[in-house]
């Protein structure tokens, strides 16, 4: 898959994408990066640490978040994304839910939609998605978690994602998924999933995998969030064991040596 000027071999390598929040309520690093400075010297340090994607968000989607509107997201992101297309040879994603947003984002310079409701909030994303040929990561994400069996249910909603995405006229090539840990789903289901990441492989799409820092961790080892690190590092091997091609982040380096060290034991 190509990704920006980059080639991903989401078959046979594990990257890595380093998450940058212009956003001051994120759950785990809300207003430490939502200046522009700050938030160069810290996309820049999650480049030298080995990142090969950053993911910009503008809005917090942590539970009981407050919904942004359009304006106030693209005040936030498309300097930002500007700012590091000019002084950076990085593929960059777009962390956004919304058509106007995805639209401006890609006009700015970014490569990659990564929408946390997988083309059901707006489907009218997918089609600007396929208009500029950009890749997409769907999540899985839904408005209740009345679930008859979780992992089949999770197969099926992201098959209507995909569906949208395909139906609008986006590649094949061009679709990852997201299990959406933290998002409909309570710490033993985030478990459950973690459990049976493997599964997500029957839709025949590359797998991005989101754990860092996230509740089901502080849950399960009672820890807050600025304590998370080895428990993330734990999902992030266990994803890469279940054959995911993405891990997204926020602590850049010790995620990226985890990874390869897991993979290059896989490969054997």
């Amino acid at each position: 898959m190509k990704i920006g000027n980059k080639d991903f071999d989401l078959k046979n390598h594990v990257y890595i994408m380093g998450i940058l929040n212009v956003t001051p309520d994120s759950f785990s690093d809300g207003g430490r990066f939502d200046s522009q400075d700050q938030a160069l010297r810290h996309a820049e340090e999650m480049i030298e640490a080995g990142a090969d994607i950053i993911d910009i968000g503008g809005e917090s989607t942590r539970p009981s978040h407050t919904p942004l509107g359009e304006e106030d997201e693209l005040n936030r992101v498309i300097p930002m994304i500007k700012a590091i297309r000019k002084r950076f040879d990085i593929p960059i994603s777009v962390d956004t839910y919304k058509a106007k947003v995805g639209e401006a984002a890609i006009e700015a310079g970014a490569d990659l939609i990564n929408d946390v409701w997988g083309f059901k909030r707006e489907p009218h994303l997918a089609e600007v998605t396929a208009k500029y040929q950009v890749p997409c990561c769907l999540m899985h994400n839904r408005t209740n978690t009345d679930y008859t069996d979780l992992m089949a249910d999770m197969l099926i909603d992201l098959q209507e994602s995909i569906d949208i995405a395909l139906k609008a006229g986006v590649s094949k090539d061009a679709i990852i998924l997201d299990p959406g840990i933290g998002f409909a789903k309570t710490s033993d289901d985030n478990l459950t999933v973690m459990h049976h990441l493997e599964v997500l492989q029957k839709l025949g799409y590359p797998v991005l995998l989101g754990t860092s820092r996230k509740s089901f961790i502080g849950n399960t080892l009672d820890l807050p969030v600025d304590q998370r690190l080895e428990g993330t590092m734990a999902t992030t091997v266990v994803g890469v064991m279940k054959g995911c091609s993405i891990i997204r982040v926020h602590d850049v380096l010790e995620n990226r040596r985890a990874a390869l060290m897991t993979a290059a034991i896989m490969r054997g």
